[in-house]
C-alpha cells in the first residue's frame, strides 16, 4: 500500500483535484489516499468539499483576514512541516500554480518525498503575468518528481526545461474529469437538478435567458488585475449594458476586497448586471450552461467553456493555455475596453464568428484525466506495469 497526499486550498484546486482524490480512492486496495487542506481560500474551498461530498483528513484552517503572500507562504511551509511527519506519505499531490501548491511542494521537498505535480507544463514564461503563480508554477515544476501535463504543448514546455521525459505523462486536464461529472448530475439527478434549481431561484435568476436576453456570465480576480484593470474591466461592462438592452451580465463577484469594492462601486446600480456572491461549483456549471459567451480572467474557465461549446474572451494580455487560442475556442482581449466591447460585441452580431468559436475542438482532455494520473502513479511504484 502507497500513500498518497492529497493537498489543496482554492476553490480550483479542489474542483480540479477531486477527480483525482475519488479515483485514489477507487484504488484503495494498492493506495491510500489522504486529504490535507490548506483553507487558502476558507468560503469558496467549503463550496467544492460540499459540491463533491469530499471531506478533507487534514484542515490547517489557515485563513486569516488580510493575509498576503508572505503570511500564506509562511503557514503552509511552517504547518506541513509537522503533517508530513505524522502522516508520512509516499507522495505529496499538488496542483497548478497556487502559493499553497508551491508552499506544499516545497514542504515534501524538505523531507525528500516525491512530488506529483498535476496541470504541470503550463507557462507565459513571464513571471509578472500571472502573478505570482507563473513564478509558482515553475518552482512546483523544478521540485516535483512525477509531472501530469495536460497537453502535449504543455510536456514539450518540460522537455525544453530538461525534466526527465520519463517522468512526464500527458494526461488531459481535470477540470473536464470535474466538470462532465457535474453536468451529468445536474442533467440527470433529479435530487441535484432541483437542489440548482432552487439555488437559481434563490438568487433570481430562474429566466437568465428571458426575452431574448443575451446572458453574459463574467469572473475576475487576478492580481494583475487589480487597480486599473478591473476598473477598465467595469468601464466595458458598463458600456455594454448601456448600448444594448438585450445583454444580461451575472458577475459572480471574488471577495477578494481589491475586486468586490470596485464592481460593487462602479456596477452595483446598472439594471441589466446582476452582481451576485460567489457561487458553488455545480450552480456556476449551470449558468455557465445557460450563457450565451463567458469573459474571464480565470484559467479553469478557458479549459471548461469551451468543453460546454461557449466561447471565452479572456480579459488577461498573456495566457498559460494557448492551446485554446489555436484551437479558436478562447480569445485574449486584455482589459482595455474598447477591446472587450467590441470582442463581445462581434459574437453576438455576427452568427459565424460565433459558431466558429462555439464549435471548435476542445484541446484539454476527454475526462479521463485521473484515470491516466493514477495509473502513472501505480506505474511510478511498481504496482501497475508500463504499457508500451
Amino acid at each position: 500500500m502507497k500513500r498518497i497526499l492529497t493537498i489543496f486550498g482554492t476553490r480550483p484546486e479542489a474542483i480540479k483535484m477531486a477527480p483525482v482524490v475519488r479515483e485514489l480512492q477507487r484504488r484503495a486496495e494498492v493506495l491510500t489516499s489522504i486529504t490535507c487542506v490548506t483553507a487558502q481560500h476558507r468560503e469558496l474551498l467549503d463550496q467544492v468539499l460540499l459540491d463533491f461530498a469530499l471531506i478533507p483528513d487534514v484542515d490547517l484552517d489557515l485563513m486569516e483576514p488580510g493575509q498576503d503572500l508572505y503570511d500564506i507562504t509562511s503557514r503552509v511551509l511552517v504547518q506541513l512541516r509537522d503533517v508530513l511527519k505524522q502522516v508520512k506519505p509516499d507522495m505529496v499531490l499538488v496542483h497548478g500554480d497556487t502559493t499553497t501548491a508551491m508552499a506544499a511542494a516545497l514542504a515534501a521537498f524538505y523531507q525528500e518525498i516525491p512530488v506529483g505535480h498535476v496541470e504541470a507544463g503550463l507557462r507565459t514564461f513571464c513571471l509578472s503575468a500571472p502573478f505570482p503563480e507563473e513564478m509558482n508554477r515553475q518552482v512546483v515544476g523544478r521540485l516535483a518528481t512525477l509531472h501530469f501535463a495536460p497537453t502535449v504543448r504543455n510536456r514539450a514546455n518540460l522537455i525544453r526545461e530538461n525534466l526527465p521525459q520519463e517522468r512526464i505523462h500527458v494526461t488531459g486536464n481535470t477540470v473536464i474529469d470535474a466538470l462532465l461529472y457535474m453536468k451529468e448530475r445536474i442533467l440527470h439527478d433529479p435530487d441535484v437538478h432541483a437542489r440548482v434549481a432552487k439555488k437559481i431561484a434563490d438568487l433570481g435568476l430562474s429566466s437568465p435567458g428571458r426575452n431574448g436576453e443575451h446572458l453574459v456570465l463574467v469572473t475576475g480576480h487576478r492580481r494583475e488585475n487589480f487597480g486599473k484593470g478591473f476598473d477598465d474591466i467595469c468601464t466595458a461592462l458598463a458600456d455594454l449594458v448601456t448600448r444594448r438592452n438585450d445583454i444580461r451580465i451575472i458577475f459572480p463577484v471574488h471577495l477578494n476586497p481589491h475586486v468586490k469594492s470596485v464592481v460593487e462601486r462602479r456596477l452595483g446600480r446598472h439594471q441589466h448586471v446582476q452582481l451576485v456572491p460567489p457561487l458553488d461549483y455545480e450552480t456556476f456549471i449551470w449558468l455557465m450552461h445557460q450563457s450565451k459567451l463567458i469573459l474571464t480572467d480565470s484559467g479553469g474557465i478557458q479549459e471548461e467553456g469551451p468543453a460546454l461549446g461557449k466561447p471565452v474572451l479572456v480579459m488577461r494580455e498573456t495566457t498559460e493555455r494557448p492551446e485554446g487560442v489555436e484551437a479558436g475556442t478562447v480569445r485574449l482581449v486584455g482589459t482595455e475596453p474598447k477591446a472587450i466591447v467590441d470582442g463581445v460585441l462581434c459574437l453576438l452580431d455576427d452568427p459565424e464568428a460565433y459558431s466558429a468559436m462555439a464549435c471548435a475542438v476542445n484541446p484539454y482532455g476527454d475526462g479521463q484525466a485521473a484515470q491516466r494520473i493514477c495509473d502513472a502513479i501505480e506505474i511510478f511504484f511498481g504496482l501497475r506495469k508500463r504499457v508500451r
